[in-house]
């Protein structure tokens, strides 16, 4: 029974890794997302040119588009308003 557990856990613990893996993607970037990127972090205020403040001036476009992404990503669908609704189901 002792030998069924370690064999359980064994195999839990071996498998583990892999599951944390199965998320990321491993293909490459390409240009173009690159270039989108890009475009969202100026968009948000990062200056490329800007080598003085350069790690902040970075992290803060970046924690602006990611929260913009969010909201964007949680945000509730758009419905109709109840009085196109209602004018179509008299029709």
């Amino acid at each position: 029974m002792k030998s069924l557990i370690y064999a359980a856990i064994a195999a839990t613990i071996l498998a583990a890794p892999s599951l944390s893996f199965a998320q990321q993607s491993n293909a490459p970037v390409t240009r173009a997302e690159v270039r989108a990127e890009l475009a969202a972090l100026e968009k948000a205020g990062y200056n490329p040119n800007d080598w003085m403040h350069y790690p902040e001036n970075l992290q803060a476009a970046q924690q602006r588009v990611d929260a913009e992404r969010f909201a964007q990503a949680h945000s509730p669908a758009v419905t109709q308003s109840a009085s196109s609704q209602s004018s179509v189901a008299g029709s």
